[in-house]
């Protein structure tokens, strides 16, 4: 068994870690600019970001590579360095990685829709990320993770493709709205259903409307599966101020819904979107204290 899965079954409650993209772009990444590239050109700017997340207490952290796959990089023309910059993701997150702990290949979303509604067929949407998993187990992670997922059909796709082509251990996140129900109208029991019988070790959910939401979610994934959860809720929804997104939710606003969380049974407890190293230090301390 992998050692992240030994520590679940165990009973530990892990710490991953929280946003990227906010936190590239607060150290000088140029907005719309493709952030995978800055593994190659800015190797020490994204080591500093998963430094400052084990620092703040992460078990775990994810790599830089949410929109890694061939066909979200040939957005920037960059669909032939899917290797390349996949396996620099997983070595900037490796350099910096204490004894025991782990990192985590980020997976998400093509962006494109599948057949029958759109033009991306399943085989298409396989072999990218069949070849964006390669390059992550390439490059040394413990585990991969499917997240921000919108469509059951690409997420078991994803995590087939993660299965068949590395022998990880693969986490399935779905993004849920208002609803308990992704954008595409997936609820709760069909994510749980779908994406263990594709396979997946860890389900979940991350992004989302905040930690609030979450909490429902996870009671209601816990009913489900014995499997361990993983939970990553934006720090809120951001709100327009002077131009610029603002999230809310300050590390104080959420400590009393991760003890919420946490007695809900969630076993690897993270942020998304608007969450920073202060909020995982605040995490860590809950689950810290909830363990004594």
């Amino acid at each position: 068994m992998a050692a992240i899965l030994e520590k679940l079954s165990s009973g530990i409650i892990l710490v991953s870690d929280g946003a990227m993209g906010t936190e590239l772009q607060r150290r000088g990444m140029v907005p719309g600019s493709c952030p995978e590239e800055m593994n190659a050109t800015h190797p020490e700017i994204v080591q500093s970001i998963h430094k400052d997340y084990y620092d703040a207490g992460s078990d775990l952290v994810e790599t830089n590579s949410f929109g890694g796959t061939r066909i979200c990089l040939a957005i920037h023309q960059f669909e032939n360095r899917v290797r390349e910059l996949n396996k620099k993701a997983a070595e900037n997150a490796k350099a910096v990685c204490p004894k025991g702990k782990f990192v985590a290949g980020s997976i998400g979303p093509t962006s494109q829709i599948l057949e029958p509604y759109g033009d991306l067929t399943l085989q298409a949407a396989y072999d990218a990320f069949a070849e964006q998993a390669e390059a992550l187990a390439e490059g040394g992670v413990d585990l991969l993770v499917v997240e921000t997922m919108m469509s059951i059909e690409e997420a078991e796709t994803a995590v087939r493709a993660a299965k068949e082509k590395t022998n990880l251990p693969v986490a399935a996140t779905m993004t849920f709205e208002s609803g308990l129900k992704t954008m595409w109208g997936v609820d709760v029991e069909t994510a749980v259903q779908r994406l263990t019988g594709a396979g997946a070790d860890i389900l979940g959910s991350n992004c989302g409307r905040g930690f609030d939401e979450m909490i429902e979610v996870v009671k209601a994934m816990k009913a489900l599966t014995s499997i361990p959860i993983l939970a990553q809720a934006n720090a809120g929804l951001p709100e327009l101020i002077d131009g610029k997104n603002v999230y809310k939710e300050t590390p104080e606003v959420i400590s009393p819904k991760v003890e919420r969380l946490l007695s809900c049974g969630v076993n690897i407890i993270g942020g998304c979107c608007g969450t920073n190293p202060a909020h995982i230090r605040e995490i860590k301390k809950i689950v810290d204290r909830s363990a004594k």
